[in-house]
This record gives structure tokens, sequence and C-alpha cells, in this order.
């Protein structure tokens, strides 16, 4: 049946050859940093990097970017979008963190940011920011069996990792960063002992919430990654306030120094960054905090970060190695999903995918998220059959799922909850219109692959057409076979109703 659609997607390369060239783009709370990276010899070479402190985070009020903040942010990806031009978007990941999980508003930056890339914008929930920094930090140290404490200060929020060699144990992410400990305690640029100390204990309960798991005893050395703890460090290093690493004896010295100045602006102190002058105060409360609860003695710091990370990662998608994949797999078996079900719904997708995609413009993002929909739109099963859809999409959109995006999780739990009954409105209130549409063609082709999937447990599907149009779709079945299968004739008239609520036209003969 439909021998005449290739299986080739057609989007772009399925292997990663010698010499590729890689991107990654880490929009930070703090700073943007964009590295570019060559693939030899299965390494990485890096060919160039950029960094602009933008402090998205500065510019977050209530739950919104204000209009400065994301010119700022537009401005910055506007000067990269030179250098970003020499890279396939195929082979470039862009990635946001804590400023841009918070914002409700984050669409009116991530919307423009994507027309001016060329390449989506994937904002990440700190976990998987976690599980990433790790794989950036672990590329960049000993390939040995000793485990290790990572901690990575960034402008929002600081992550927390302990792994051994390239895999991880242990992932939070804590709301505490340098731009936003900044706002909250030096928000005048005024420096006092009350005020520091606020800082450091406020930052210490925080960390306190994690203390068992990341305390000292359950890894066997500790490593900062970000500029927060690279630039304490260095300033510990010029002023030999410490023999290697971040002390705690070092931390007392860089305190006592910091504390005779009165204010932000005022602060000089040899080896230090500009950019880093009005953050270094609530870094250094911070990273004291983390020491004190965490029982930490020493701390080296690593070059690895958050955006070597995301071109491993990247790696790993490009070489049919998708951690994407894995929890996926994860999450079905902890479920028990029927795999014979959710088989025969991806095989019936995949042919509704292959005849549609080029009338609707459908790529082969959309194939992967249509696979994993298939795969995993029975798990609500495990919880209740009734409204098994609202469940499964729950268990989707909450989930720690390594390797997703907030928008992946978020689409692909909305799949599962319209692949079955009707299809509410409510649930695009926030999407532009033509991703709507873009949606509700995917919703379509999930629907009848499930549809078809209870006909296909007690026979064959016979050979049967489909022709799409931009708002359509139409089915043609072997003459006959409609009359003698009246369940099925009926599900699609139900479904030609739901559809057509959303604009979509579905015709059916035979």
């Amino acid at each position: 049946m439909f021998s005449e659609y290739d299986t080739n997607d057609g989007d772009g390369p399925s292997e990663l050859p010698e010499g590729a060239t890689l991107a990654a783009l880490d929009l930070g709370s703090n700073s943007f940093h964009l590295i570019i990276a060559r693939f030899e010899h299965d390494e990485l070479r890096v060919i160039e990097t950029l960094a602009e402190k933008v402090q998205l985070g500065a510019g977050l009020r209530n739950g919104q970017l204000d209009r400065a903040a994301i010119e700022r942010g537009l401005e910055c990806l506007a000067r990269f979008k030179q250098v970003l031009d020499s890279v396939d978007p195929y082979r470039t990941r862009v990635v946001g963190t804590n400023a841009l999980r918070k914002a409700r508003n984050r669409r009116d930056f991530t919307g423009p940011a994507q027309q001016l890339l060329g390449t989506a914008v994937d904002v990440i929930y700190g976990r998987e920011e976690a599980r990433l920094v790790y794989l950036g930090v672990a590329h960049s140290l000993a390939d040995d069996k000793q485990s290790r404490l990572v901690v990575d200060i960034g402008g929002g929020s600081t992550e927390f990792i302990v792994g051994e060699r390239f895999e991880t144990r242990e992932l939070d992410s804590l709301q505490i960063g340098c731009v936003s400990h900044t706002s909250r305690h030096f928000g005048n640029g005024k420096i006092s002992k009350r005020r520091y100390r606020s800082a450091y204990t406020a930052a210490r309960l925080e960390v306190s919430r994690v203390r068992r798991v990341y305390q000292a005893g359950n890894w066997q050395e500790a490593v900062g990654s970000s500029g927060t703890l690279q630039a304490i460090e260095s300033l510990m290093q010029i002023h030999g306030w410490s023999d290697v690493g971040i002390t705690r004896d070092g931390l007392n010295k860089l305190e006592q120094k910091l504390l005779s100045f009165s204010h932000l602006e005022e602060i000089d102190i040899e080896g230090l960054n500009e950019n880093r002058r009005n953050v270094i105060m609530s870094g250094t409360a911070i990273t004291s905090a983390i020491f004190d609860e965490l029982d930490i003695t020493v701390m080296r710091t690593s070059p690895g970060a958050l955006r070597e990370g995301v071109l491993y990662d990247l790696i790993g998608r490009l070489s049919h190695e998708d951690v994407r994949e894995r929890s996926i797999q994860a999450l079905s078996q902890r479920y028990s999903v029927d795999q014979s079900n959710a088989e025969l719904v991806q095989q019936r997708a995949r042919v509704l995918y292959l005849a549609t995609r080029k009338d609707w413009k459908l790529d082969k993002s959309d194939w992967k998220l249509l696979r994993w929909a298939s795969m995993t739109h029975e798990i609500g099963m495990a919880m209740s059959h009734k409204k098994y859809n609202q469940h499964g999409a729950y268990v989707l959109r909450a989930s720690d799922l390594p390797g997703f995006s907030q928008d992946e999780q978020e689409t692909l739990a909305l799949l599962v909850l319209c692949h079955r009954r009707g299809i509410a409105a409510s649930s695009f209130s926030r999407w532009e219109p033509a991703a709507k549409q873009h949606m509700l063609k995917l919703i379509c082709l999930l629907r009848l692959a499930s549809l078809f999937k209870y006909v296909e447990q007690l026979e064959y599907l016979p050979d049967f057409r489909v022709h799409a149009q931009d708002t359509g779709l139409q089915l043609e079945f072997p003459s006959g076979w409609l009359a003698q299968h009246p369940q099925t004739t009926q599900s699609l008239k139900q479904e030609k109703t739901v559809l057509a609520k959303t604009g979509l036209k579905l015709t059916i003969s035979g």
C-alpha cells in the first residue's frame, strides 16, 4: 500500500558527515552565548564563540518580559545572525532558559526570534537545562569513573547535577540566579553587610531543599560551570586567595573585598570583567551559600557549559542517538502501554503523514511528534479508560522528559488530548492562527490513525487513497468496503463533524 510514497522524510541529512559545522545558541537570563564548532574525527573543534550581556532576566517583572528586554535580545540576535548564517539551520539549535521559562509572554520574543534566525527557539525546563549542562561539563573533563557534583549558577536559576562519566544520577534546578538575586537584594545598587547577609541567607535556604541529595559524601569532586563561578575562580587566582579552584577561605576574602565598596557601580577589583561587576555580589553570596550548605571544601571550574552540552546533544539527534527516543520508550514502559496498539497507530500515522506531507507542508519534526504521540496516546489508560486522553495529556505535560523542550512537551500533550472526542477551541487560546492550523492537521492525522487501529486489531485495513488539500482531506476506500464496516463508517462520519468545527473538511468515498 502507498508504494508511490518513499520512506525518506526528505528534510535534511540523516547522518552527520565528517567536517559538518554545528551551532548552539544559549539564550540565558544574563547573557546570550553562541558557539560554532566543526565535527571532525568524532570530536568537536570550536571555530567561533560570541557572547553578549543581554540581561533578559532583568526585564522580567510580574511574569512578563518588558519591551526593552525583548528589544535588547532581538538586537543581539540580529548581530549573531551574521555568523549563524554560515551554518545549516538543520544543524543549529537555540535554547532559552530561566527568563523565558518564567515569562508568560515569551512568544513575544521567541516568535520574532524564530523568524529572524530561521530556526526554532526551544525553551527548556530546568532539569533539562541541568542535563545539558552536565553533558557539556562531562565532555570537558577526564573520562573517569569518579562521581562529581556539577553546579551552574546562571542569571535566573542554578542547576545541580550529580553524575558519573556521561550519565547523570541526580538533577535539580533552583530559582536562584545572579541577575534575579541582584534585583531582589541589591536592587538600587547599594551594598551593605545586612543586604549581603540577606542575599546569602535566602540562597542558603533555597539550597537547603536539595541538601540531602547533593551534600558532600554523595560525590567525589565538585565542579563549577558558568561565567559567575569562572569569574570567582579567576579572582582568587589573580589575588592569591586560593592555590587551586574556589575555596571557602578564598570566598571569605572575596566577601571582605566586596563589602569594602558601598555601591555596585564602585566595585573595582583587578581581574573582574566589567560585565560581571553588577552581579558579582549576588554571585558570591550564592556561591558561599552553596559551599556552606553542601559542605564543599574546594570546587574547580570547567570550560564546558550549557552551549557545549547542546552541541553534543545535537550530535546525538543527528546521529540517530536522540535522547528523546529513550524518554518516550521509558514513559511507555512506566505506564504499561499496549505496544501492539501503539505500533498499529504509528504505522497508520506514517502512511497518512507520507501521503499528506507535501500538500500540507509537513516536515521531519512533525513526523517525530506524530510518532511519539502514537506511541504514548494510551498512557492515560494506566489511570482510567474514561477520559484517558486527558490523563495522558496531563502525564506528558507534567513528566520529566529528558531531551524535550517546553513547547515540544506541550505540543505532544495537546496531540494526545485531542486524538479522540471533541477538540476544544480553548486548547489553542495561545496559538498563532498559522501554527494552530498546522497543529490541527497533525491532530487530524493522529485521530484517523487511532480510529483505524480498531479495524486492524481484527483484520488488515484495505488499500485506500488519501488526497490532501489545503483545508481538507479525502479518503477513498475500495468499492463496498465502507458498507461492510458500518462501525468504521459511523466513526468516520463523526470525525467529519468534529473536524468541520475546526475548519478541516473530511471527505469519504467507497
